[in-house]
């Protein structure tokens, strides 16, 4: 079943930069092969239940198993019927925001 989560995976109790390993996270996302965008806060990632939650754990066990305490934070959008919901959420809205403005202008 379609699945589309957004996901923070961060170590913590190892100092004040934490970007050289959240950069190993976001590889292991990204090498997983599944649709997915990383913004400052979050990495969004679309497939199918179980192959996302594999990546979820990968990624998560890259630091886990440097023993680097690891902290989650996952949002889970499980819709089923649906497919390509990373991009079509943000087309809709970008889609309202544009004949908004079109008819704001019109005014």
């Amino acid at each position: 079943m379609n699945t589309l989560i957004a996901v923070a995976i961060a170590p913590c109790g190892i100092g004040d930069e934490l970007a050289p390993e959240v950069a190993e996270v976001v590889k292991v996302i990204r090498e997983s092969g599944l649709p997915n965008h990383t913004t400052s806060m979050f990495t969004e990632i679309e497939g199918e239940w179980d192959e996302v939650m594999k990546v979820v754990k990968d990624a998560t066990f890259i630091l886990a198993e440097k023993g680097i305490r690891t902290q989650i934070v996952l949002k889970a959008d499980v819709r089923p019927g649906f497919t390509k919901m990373m991009k079509a959420k943000v087309d809709k809205v970008n889609d309202i925001l544009r004949k908004k403005n079109e008819h704001q202008k019109k005014l």
